[in-house]
């Protein structure tokens, strides 16, 4: 038993240690795409009006660390639309793309997911916004100076934010790896896959309920499995649909009704595990 944990937790330090230069390169390159076009984006998707969705989902792609919490911030104030806000949200990759970067994903590997992401999330904003009543004018409030530099450090300069991005994540790639390693060598990989494949419905279930998590933890998971195959790719986009970062996080803390949040979480669980269960079933035959 001590020899497996040593063997994981070397494996896992080797593996982590490997990542932290294409991190860093990632993290930095990431924090210059938000200070030049961070604040253009968010005035662009709070003008959209109907086109909001179709604008949310497509900013949603570009690496930037704070677009959900900022989309957060907009939707307690009433300048974006609920469909725009769950665009964003479904859209937005957290730390997936950079994980799948520095692990040397393909460009054929990655490119399908974001775009697969991001049209889910604007066909899903814009049926909400068709579907859904206007909201009454005594629902507006006050848009909240809560910026998302609370959670990227981006005020501190580009450099600095991006080395504690970067330790940040490789702390949490560190354990995560040891306790996959841990798991795949008492178990087994290919016993761990028959089990998620014998149970179609269920892995978009749970990775759903992860990618929910308001930190970088869940897509951390998510990506790691999915690049070592342990999940389909089903079970990987429910937990990558469902995980917006911390814009949930900052939804409750800005938002006031607390009834609508709750229903906003409900409804971007429901559409993350629905697309992720017709993915496995549709892969799976």
């Amino acid at each position: 038993m001590w020899d497996l944990f040593m063997d994981s937790g070397l494996d896992a330090l080797l593996d982590t240690g490997k990542l932290l230069p294409f991190l860093f390169l990632t993290y930095l390159a990431m924090e210059f795409i938000e200070h030049r076009t961070g604040e253009r984006a968010k005035q662009m998707v709070g003008k959209a009006g109907k086109f909001g969705p179709c604008i949310g989902g497509i900013f949603g792609m570009v690496p930037q660390c704070g677009f959900s919490a900022a989309a957060s911030n907009l939707y307690a104030g009433r300048v974006i639309t609920l469909g725009t806000l769950l665009a964003i949200y479904l859209s937005t990759s957290d730390e997936m793309l950079p994980i799948l970067l520095s692990e040397g994903a393909p460009v054929a590997t990655i490119l399908p997911i974001l775009f697969f992401k991001a049209g889910v999330g604007i066909v899903a904003g814009v049926l909400v916004d068709f579907l859904r009543k206007n909201p009454k004018e005594e629902d507006h409030q006050h848009i909240h100076d809560l910026c998302e530099k609370e959670h990227c450090h981006c005020e501190e300069g580009i450099v600095k934010s991006a080395i504690l991005h970067t330790l940040q994540i490789a702390l949490f790639i560190l354990l995560v790896s040891f306790v996959l390693n841990l798991l795949v060598q008492w178990v087994g990989k290919d016993a761990l896959g028959d089990v998620i494949a014998s149970r179609p419905v269920l892995a978009p279930v749970f990775t759903g309920l992860v990618g929910l998590l308001p930190n970088c933890a869940g897509s951390v998971v998510i990506t790691q499995l999915y690049l070592q195959k342990v999940l389909g790719f089903g079970a990987a986009m429910a937990g990558l649909l469902t995980g917006s970062g911390v814009g949930l996080l900052v939804l409750f803390r800005v938002n006031h009704h607390k009834k609508e949040n709750f229903r906003i979480l409900g409804l971007l669980y429901a559409i993350g595990v629905v697309i992720g269960i017709a993915l496995e079933c549709i892969w799976g035959v």
